[in-house]
């Protein structure tokens, strides 16, 4: 008589590293929408998003490409800054359309405090979002307007410099003047969705 192996092969998307899904059961229950996170190298994706039973349904959503196309930002879209404006602008998107409240959902893995996840998560919630968080998790306002880029621009030798941040200088953009760069880019994003 044959028989079978006597092991149980896992869902496909756990196998590939890309849900966990005692995490998605658990956020799942609370019946909210989610604030879906993900940063990548050079982008950064934020997304609310509403389960359903034929699959997730995505309400409003941000990538940091926007802050170039639409902006004129001009630094990198993959650091904090471009994390924080990208949460900005998702969240003002959010109440445009009505949403009030969402709980964030990290993904695979667990961010560490001050990080890019959490960045995106203050620009949520300073347009006004409501998302449960811990305070001692968020960015200083210092890292959000990126002086932390200036000052290690100012420890960099000449050849460093062009060497690390050639897409700044391709840009017009010198790292040391980041933080006037990412205030004007803000001002620009609250007046469109005001």
């Amino acid at each position: 008589m044959a028989r079978g192996p006597r092991y149980r092969v896992p869902f496909r998307r756990r196998r590939e590293g890309k849900t966990n899904y005692y995490r998605r059961r658990e956020l799942l229950k609370s019946g909210e929408l989610r604030l879906v996170f993900r940063p990548t190298l050079s982008n950064a994706i934020a997304q609310f998003v509403k389960a359903e039973l034929p699959g997730d349904r995505i309400l409003v959503s941000a990538v940091s490409r926007e802050l170039v196309k639409n902006f004129g930002w001009k630094a990198s879209c993959g650091n904090l800054p471009a994390a924080y404006l990208t949460g900005l602008l998702a969240g003002l998107k959010a109440r445009k359309a009505g949403i009030e409240k969402a709980i964030l959902d990290a993904g695979i893995k667990k961010p560490n405090p001050g990080c890019r996840i959490y960045a995106g998560l203050k620009g949520v919630l300073d347009a006004g979002v409501n998302v449960p968080h811990d305070p001692e998790c968020l960015p200083s306002e210092e890292r959000i307007r990126g002086e932390h880029i200036a000052s290690y621009w100012k420890t960099l030798s000449q050849a460093e410099r062009e060497r690390r941040f050639t897409h700044y200088l391709k840009a017009g953009l010198s790292p040391e003047e980041l933080p006037k760069h990412f205030e004007e880019v803000k001002q620009a994003i609250l007046k469109a969705y005001s």
